[in-house]
């Protein structure tokens, strides 16, 4: 019993965002929304996000209680890079690359024995 939820072309590089995903990974939902609530970093905004329809597709198609939850996968992968330059001395210029990422998670139903 899983749901998924995806987000795609989020403005920020996968390396920064795995930082986020690396705090949360195998958490149990409750705890994961506690740790992003305060966490300073720009990707946990998106992954609270992003974990928050997963949960609400587990809680509408699979019927169980948030508190049952678990997050089983959570992956960041790198999206398209936008290309920038920008100007330098002597009419010279440097590459500059806006990077995106696509987060992906999943969450399972653990039932709890109570």
């Amino acid at each position: 019993m899983e749901a998924l939820a995806k987000t795609k072309y989020i403005r920020i590089s996968p390396r920064k965002a795995r930082l986020a995903a690396d705090l949360i990974r195998g958490m149990q939902v409750e705890e994961a929304f506690k740790q992003l609530m305060f966490v300073n970093l720009k990707a946990g905004h998106f992954l609270s996000k992003t974990l928050k329809s997963a949960v609400a597709n587990a809680e509408t198609l699979l019927g169980v209680q948030r508190r049952d939850l678990r997050i089983k996968e959570i992956r960041v992968d790198e999206g398209p890079t936008m290309k920038r330059a920008k100007s330098k001395c002597r009419g010279g210029r440097v590459p500059i690359m806006k990077r995106m990422s696509h987060f992906t998670v999943v969450v399972k139903a653990e039932l709890l024995e109570r």
